[in-house]
């Protein structure tokens, strides 16, 4: 990743941090909930803005609706994040594959 992409994907961040932050406080909470997840859990391409701009667009939509985040996305965050990446690859599924191979690679304790 060469700089000028690095200062792209900072710009990015900065503009879905800021229309978080024009959205009502549920939303705000539910939001940094969701950033927090996927931190831990998240998909290895959450970088690239795309998820999160999604969610944004949802949010600003749902909230300009007049609708309670939690009428859109339910009682259980994890639930929707879980929903949200069901088939991208994850750094767990990373770490999961590499514990697979070392286990493979290893002789069998007998």
């Amino acid at each position: 990743m060469g700089i000028q992409n690095i200062i792209e994907a900072k710009r990015q961040w900065r503009a879905i941090a800021a229309r978080a932050n024009a959205l009502p406080p549920d939303y705000q909470i539910v939001y940094k909930e969701i950033q927090k997840y996927y931190y831990k859990v998240g998909p290895t391409d959450l970088g690239d803005g795309g998820l999160l701009a999604g969610i944004m667009d949802f949010f600003e939509e749902g909230a300009a609706a007049g609708r309670g985040v939690l009428q859109l996305i339910g009682n259980d965050i994890a639930a929707f994040c879980d929903d949200l990446i069901e088939d991208a690859p994850t750094y767990a599924d990373i770490y999961q594959d590499s514990i697979r191979q070392k286990h493979d690679k290893a002789p069998d304790a007998r």
